[in-house]
C-alpha cells in the first residue's frame, strides 16, 4: 500500500482537527488523540487545544484543568510539560516510566543512585499525598525526609545550582507521585496526582507502550520507529525493537517511496489537504510529523526550525506544510498579531488568515489586531 504526502496531511489534519474542529464536548478526547498540549507556555497550549475544539477559550480549558480536572499537566513526552486527560494518566505514566533515556545523562558528580533516586521519589509522592507545594517548600520537605545529601547544590540551573534532589522531578512524574498543581499567584506548585484521581494506579508497562504506539501512529503515521523515538525521546534501538514487537498490530505502508508504519488496517483517508491555521509555539502537529523536509519546504527550513527541531517559532500552516510564521503580543486586552508568509496568499487563504485571527482573539479573550509582515520575534529554544 502507497500513501502520498498529500494523503498524509489531509488525515494528519483531520485527526488534530485542524481541518475542522471537533465539537466542544470532545475537548478532552481530542487532547487524547493528539498525545497531549506541550505546556511549558501555556498560553500555547490553551491555543492549541483551541484551535482544535468548537468554542473552546482559554478559560474552558482551564476549567478541566482545575476545576473539572478532566485534563493533568504534567511532565510528558520528551520529559517536556503537557497537558493530558486525566483518565489515561496511569497509562502514560507506566509507559514513561518504561521508556529508557535517550542521553548519556547527568555527570558522575552529579547524580544519585538508583536507591536514591527511589528515596527521593518516594518522598516526594508523601510530601505531595495532601498538599499543592511550591518548589522551595517541596525541596524542604524532601530533604527532611531523605538527607543532607539531596539539598547538595550540584546542579546547573539558571541562577546558580539547584540541590541534588531536582534531578528527579520528572522521574517522580513519570513514575505518578507529581504532577503541577494550580498556580498559587506567580509560583508553581505541585502536588499527588492521587489527590484528584481517585484509586491512581500505573498499568502493565507493556500495554500502557503498546497504547501510546498505537495513539502516535494514529495522530502522526505513518512514521517511522526512529520518528517515534525522536517524538518520545528515546533511544532507537529501543524503539526498533518496541515497534518489532508489536507484529500484527502495525502495517508498513510506502510513503512517496519510503517505508513507514500505520495502525494495521487504517487506510483512511483521501481527502485533500486544505485550511489554512496558526498554529502556536510546539504546537503537536508540527512537532510529531515528519518527514521535516516536507512538513518544512524551502524557507520555512530555516526560519522554523532550530537544528532540525520542531515548535521554536509558531507557524502559519496552509494545505498541512509550514508556509510561514507568526508572532503574538500582548497588551492588555489587545492582541497585536503579526503573519509573515512565504508564499502569496490567495484571496480565500487571505479570507482563512482573517477567520484564523479573529478565532485567536476569541480563544485568547482578547482583540486581535493583524500585520501582514516580517516576523522579527527570535526563536524560542
Amino acid at each position: 500500500m502507497g500513501l502520498t504526502w498529500q494523503e498524509v496531511c489531509a488525515r494528519r489534519l483531520d485527526r488534530h482537527g485542524l481541518r475542522q474542529p471537533v465539537e466542544a464536548g470532545r475537548l478532552v478526547d481530542q487532547v487524547g488523540t493528539i498525545c497531549g498540549a506541550h505546556a511549558q507556555i501555556m498560553s500555547a497550549a490553551e491555543l492549541s487545544i483551541g484551535l482544535r475544539v468548537e468554542s473552546a477559550t482559554r478559560a474552558t480549558i482551564q476549567h478541566a484543568l482545575w476545576s473539572e480536572r478532566t485534563l493533568v499537566k504534567t511532565y510528558g513526552p520528551r520529559g517536556t510539560v503537557h497537558l493530558l486527560p486525566a483518565a489515561e494518566l496511569p497509562i502514560w505514566t507506566s509507559a514513561l516510566a518504561a521508556t529508557p533515556p535517550s542521553g548519556g545523562g547527568t555527570p558522575a558528580s552529579v547524580r544519585m543512585t538508583p536507591e536514591q533516586t527511589d528515596a527521593v521519589v518516594d518522598a516526594i509522592g508523601d510530601a505531595l499525598s495532601d498538599a499543592e507545594l511550591t518548589i522551595d517548600e517541596l525541596s524542604d520537605e524532601v530533604i527532611s525526609r531523605t538527607g543532607p545529601w539531596a539539598g547538595d547544590l550540584v546542579m546547573p540551573a539558571f541562577n546558580g545550582r539547584w540541590p541534588r534532589w531536582r534531578q528527579a522531578v520528572t522521574t517522580a512524574a513519570h513514575r505518578g507521585a507529581l504532577c503541577f498543581g494550580p498556580n498559587r499567584g506567580r509560583n508553581v506548585t505541585y502536588t499527588n496526582p492521587s489527590r484528584w484521581l481517585p484509586g491512581f494506579a500505573p498499568v502493565d508497562s507493556r500495554h500502557a507502550l503498546k497504547y501510546i504506539v498505537l495513539r502516535y501512529l494514529h495522530a502522526y503515521g505513518p512514521a517511522t520507529s526512529q520518528q517515534f523515538a525522536q517524538w518520545l525521546s528515546a533511544p532507537r534501538r529501543w524503539a526498533s525493537d518496541l515497534f518489532a514487537s508489536l507484529g500484527d498490530d502495525l502495517e508498513q505502508v510506502d510513503l512517496d517511496g519510503n517505508p513507514a508504519f500505520i495502525v494495521a488496517g487504517d487506510r483512511a483517508s483521501s481527502v485533500s489537504p486544505t485550511g489554512l491555521r496558526l498554529l502556536p509555539y510546539f504546537d503537536a502537529y508540527v512537532v510529531g510529523s515528519h518527514p521535516r523536509e516536507r512538513l518544512f519546504p524551502g524557507v520555512a527550513s530555516d526560519r522554523a526550525l532550530a537544528n532540525g527541531q520542531a515548535g521554536p517559532v509558531p507557524v502559519l500552516v496552509i494545505d498541512g506544510a509550514v508556509a510561514g510564521i507568526w508572532h503574538q503580543r500582548r497588551s492588555g486586552r489587545k492582541l497585536s498579531i503579526t503573519v509573515e508568509p512565504f508564499v502569496t496568499l490567495s484571496p480565500r487563504q487571505r479570507r482563512e488568515l482573517d477567520d484564523q485571527v479573529s478565532r485567536i482573539g476569541e480563544i485568547m479573550e482578547g482583540i486581535p489586531e493583524l500585520t501582514i509582515g516580517t516576523v522579527s520575534a527570535g526563536k524560542h529554544l
